[in-house]
C-alpha cells in the first residue's frame, strides 16, 4: 500500500450526485453534500423495514437490525469500543443540550464546568444554562498572539470543584485542529471529563475516540456527507452515569437507548452505513485491503492529502494580496488546518462579497457562524463579520482557481459593493 495515498477525484465526484448542478459548494462547514450510499440506506429501510423495533415480526427485527448496523458503522467510523457508546440525535446541539440534561444529578452548586471561548455555541449554550442550577461556568481564553488555547490558561481556571471541560477540536472560524489528546490527559489528571464538539474536524480528518482519550464526543452527519442528523459517543460507564431522558421506565442501564427520547430517527441512523461504505471504499481504492476500520484511517490519509492541496492553494492566494486578514494561521503546518478558512478584506463588507459570488453559482458564507463569542472576542463582527471558504476532499483544485478568479473580479469593481464606512 502506498504510503501517501491519493483519491480518484472522478470517483469521488460521482458519490455526490449533488455535484452536478452546477454550483461550487465552499460552503462543507455549514453542510456537505450527501453521499448517494448514505441515500440508498435510507430508501432501502423507508422501503424495506419502515417499522417501530422492538416487536416479534420479522420486518420489526430486521429494523432493530438496521439501527444496531447504524450504531456498529459509527463504532467504527469513531473507534468506539462497542456499538452501545453511540447515540444519534437530530444534531450536535440538540445532543449536547441532553447531554448536559442529563448530566445534571452529577453535578451540585458550585460545581466547575469549564467551556472555551473558541467554541461554537453548540457547545457553551447548554453548560451556560445550567448556571441556573447553581454550577458556575468559566471561560478558557484563547491567546490572541497564537490563535490557541494554552494549557497554562486552562490550569489556572481548574480546581477541585472543576467537573468538565468543554472544547472544540477544530474551530469553525479559525481551522486549526486542538491537540484533544494533550488535553484530555491534562483535564483527566485533574480528576474531571472532557467533552469535545468535533463538527468541524470529522469530515476532514481521522476520529479515534479511544486514541483521544476523550469522554464525550459530537459531531454532525450533514457536514459529514450524510443527512440533517448527529451521533455523540460516550464511554460507556459514562453513559451509564447519566439521567434518562426517555420514559421513566428506561432504566439508568438502558444505554444508549435512555438518551434517545422517542428513539432514535431509524432512516437517518442507518445511513451512517453508507458513510463507511464509501470511506471504506476509499480505503480499498488505495490499496487497503484490512479491516473496515483500517480501510477508514487509510481513507482519511488520502482525504487529509487532497484538502492539504486545497488548503494551500487558497491561503497562498490569500497570503499574496496586501488587503486581506486570513483569520487563523495562514500556512497549513503539519496538516494541522482543516479547508475551512476565513477571512476579511480591508474596506471591503463581506456580507456584499460574499453576495456578489453568488452569479457565480458559488457557495460560501459570511458571519460568525454561530461562533459568536470567539467572533467577538477577535473584534471580527463589523463589516457583515467574516468571509469563509469550507472546502472537502469532493472539492478540486480548479474549483479554487475559479474562487479566487471571480473574487479578484468582484473586489476590483465597485458594481454593487458598499464599502464600509
Amino acid at each position: 500500500m502506498a504510503d501517501q495515498p491519493s483519491l480518484d477525484l472522478d470517483f469521488v465526484r460521482s458519490q455526490f450526485p449533488g455535484l452536478n448542478r452546477g454550483w461550487t459548494f465552499f460552503d462543507n462547514a455549514g453542510g456537505s453534500q450527501i453521499l448517494q450510499p448514505a441515500m440508498d440506506r435510507i430508501n432501502s429501510f423507508l422501503i424495506e423495514r419502515n417499522v417501530q423495533i422492538g416487536g416479534s415480526y420479522e420486518v420489526s427485527q430486521n429494523a432493530a437490525k438496521a439501527l444496531y448496523e447504524a450504531r456498529t458503522a459509527a463504532m467504527h467510523l469513531v473507534n468506539a469500543t462497542r456499538p452501545e457508546e453511540i447515540v444519534f440525535g437530530s444534531s450536535t446541539t440538540s445532543l449536547l443540550q441532553n447531554l448536559a440534561r442529563a448530566m445534571q444529578s452529577q453535578l451540585n452548586p458550585g460545581d466547575e464546568i469549564i467551556v472555551s471561548i473558541s467554541d461554537h455555541e453548540s457547545n457553551i449554550g447548554p453548560w451556560d444554562r445550567l448556571q441556573d442550577a447553581g454550577v458556575v461556568l468559566k471561560f478558557w481564553p484563547l491567546n490572541k498572539d497564537t490563535l490557541t488555547l494554552e494549557l497554562a490558561d486552562l490550569e489556572a481556571l481548574m480546581s477541585e470543584r472543576t467537573r468538565l471541560v468543554c472544547v472544540t477540536h477544530a474551530s469553525n472560524i479559525l481551522g486549526s485542529v486542538n491537540p484533544i489528546r494533550q488535553f484530555a490527559d491534562f483535564v483527566h489528571e485533574r480528576g474531571a471529563r472532557i467533552c469535545v464538539d468535533a463538527v468541524a474536524y470529522a469530515p476532514h480528518r481521522l476520529v479515534d475516540v479511544q486514541a483521544f482519550d476523550v469522554d464525550y464526543y459530537v459531531f454532525s452527519l450533514y457536514k459529514t456527507y450524510g443527512p440533517h442528523y448527529a451521533l455523540m459517543y460516550g464511554k460507556y460507564d459514562h453513559l451509564l452515569d447519566l439521567d434518562t431522558l426517555y420514559h421513566y421506565f428506561y432504566g439508568k442501564d438502558k444505554v444508549p437507548g435512555k438518551l434517545e427520547p422517542g428513539n432514535p430517527n431509524y432512516e437517518l441512523a442507518y445511513s451512517t452505513c453508507g458513510i463507511v461504505d464509501y470511506l471504506s471504499k476509499l480505503g480499498e481504492q488505495a490499496g487497503d485491503t484490512g479491516s473496515v476500520r483500517s480501510r477508514i484511517e487509510t481513507a482519511f490519509k488520502a482525504i487529509t492529502a487532497q484538502e492539504d492541496a486545497l488548503t494551500e492553494r487558497l491561503l497562498s492566494y490569500l497570503r499574496s494580496r496586501n488587503d486581506c486578514q486570513i483569520v487563523g494561521q495562514s500556512h497549513n503546518r503539519e496538516s494541522l488546518r482543516v479547508p475551512t478558512i476565513a477571512f476579511r478584506f480591508d474596506g471591503r463588507n463581506a456580507a456584499d462579497l460574499c453576495k456578489a459570488m453568488d452569479e457565480y453559482k458559488i457557495a460560501m458564507r459570511f458571519g460568525d457562524f454561530h461562533s459568536r463569542r470567539l467572533a467577538e472576542y477577535l473584534d471580527l463582527t463589523d463589516q457583515g463579520g467574516m468571509l469563509r471558504v469550507s472546502m472537502v476532499h469532493y472539492n478540486t483544485l480548479e474549483e479554487v482557481d475559479r474562487f479566487t478568479a471571480a473574487l479578484d473580479r468582484i473586489l476590483s469593481s465597485n458594481a454593487g459593493l458598499a464599502k464600509a464606512s
